[in-house]
């Protein structure tokens, strides 16, 4: 059986955290950020993880994460 293939884009934008939770980026947070206050600017530079209904579908395009 050949080995799986990981998906590069999802490798790129998911990490796995200490506690093996898959975390990802915020949105919004590239350009046009002269109208956010700077609470919002800061929580969207913060990791988060990824919701129960994404994870089966992370996994499986991360395999080896």
């Amino acid at each position: 059986m050949p080995k799986m293939k990981t998906h590069r884009g999802a490798a790129k934008r998911f990490t796995k955290s200490g506690t093996g939770k898959l975390q990802r980026n915020h949105a919004f947070h590239s350009h046009i950020l002269t109208k956010k206050s700077a609470g919002r600017k800061a929580e969207l530079g913060k990791e988060t993880s990824v919701s129960k209904a994404n994870e089966k579908t992370v996994k499986r395009m991360i395999p080896y994460l």
